[in-house]
């Protein structure tokens, strides 16, 4: 099956993430459901999970997700076979979601993160925002230190559509991925040029959302170009915006959520599919969700 390399790190994968945030936020489903959109997407080929200590419901329900998803790997007995990217750098207090990149509270995420995962190294490490009040260089540096004591292997970003932020924090560390939400409906890292510099720099760039979430979801159903497309290459409305991303830069690993086996298994399906060049343009010149 095909796959892509996390830029600079020998990890490949193939390119169709598991984003299983949906797994443990309010209306997730029952474990067992959990543990079926797991099984489903790693016996369609798949091999990456994207993860978060705060996806859970709230402050005492933090690393809910990575338990989970440990739990069902360990069940399937397919633990080392499966790479987990995590994050840390929000609170959950009373179901909010609150930003703190507070150095002190990074580190102890991050090591709650190593025994919620059952791991003495975490492959990807990502700050899950920048906070504005402490700014990116401190929790930037104790992620570099935590990387230096081998709790971290690689570190990424997420939620920054900053050149300026991404370029700072390279001139720091390597960083191995970028991950902000973007789909057909979503074009801004297209626009402010994200996307092209994450290839320039050889960062692997991680569409979160890459339906476009709810209002994504009516829009795909809604429209007279994603309908055609679908008949067009029988596909799916979601699996032509998947393969739309595919299709912008071999640096792109689409992390599609799932609550159900079926919508894991139908995002899998589209790594058979190749849209032509003047579908990928209709594509493109679609305005912007607002």
């Amino acid at each position: 099956m095909t796959q892509r390399e996390i830029n600079g790190t020998g990890i490949r994968v193939v390119p169709i993430g598991l984003g299983a945030m949906a797994l443990s936020i309010q209306g997730r489903p029952s474990e067992e459901q959990a543990f079926q959109v797991i099984e489903t997407f790693l016996a369609a080929g798949g091999n990456f999970i994207d993860t978060a200590n705060v996806y859970c419901l709230d402050d005492s329900d933090t690393g809910h997700n990575e338990r989970l998803i440990v739990k069902a790997l360990e069940r399937l007995g397919k633990r080392d076979r499966v790479v987990i990217a995590t994050k840390g750098g929000l609170r959950r207090p009373g179901g909010e979601w609150v930003i703190d990149g507070d150095p002190k509270f990074l580190r102890r995420s991050c090591e709650q993160s190593l025994r919620d995962l059952k791991t003495d190294c975490i492959e990807i490490y990502q700050l899950h925002a920048v906070d504005a009040n402490i700014g990116l260089l401190p929790s930037l540096e104790e992620l570099i230190k935590l990387r230096d004591e081998g709790k971290i292997r690689h570190i990424g970003l997420s939620n920054v559509s900053d050149l300026d932020l991404i370029q700072a924090a390279l001139e720091h560390v390597p960083i191995v991925s970028v991950q902000n939400r973007c789909n057909p409906f979503e074009k801004r890292d297209f626009a402010n040029g994200v996307i092209e510099h994450c290839g320039l720099k050889g960062i692997t760039y991680v569409p979160h959302s890459p339906v476009g979430g709810h209002y994504g979801h009516m829009r795909l159903n809604q429209s007279e170009l994603f309908g055609r497309l679908a008949e067009k290459y029988r596909s799916s409305r979601y699996g032509i915006a998947l393969a739309w991303l595919l299709a912008k830069g071999e640096h792109i690993i689409p992390i599609p959520g799932a609550s159900k086996p079926a919508s894991i298994a139908d995002s899998l399906r589209v790594l058979q599919l190749r849209l032509d060049p003047e579908d990928i343009q209709a594509i493109d010149t679609l305005p912007e969700l607002r």
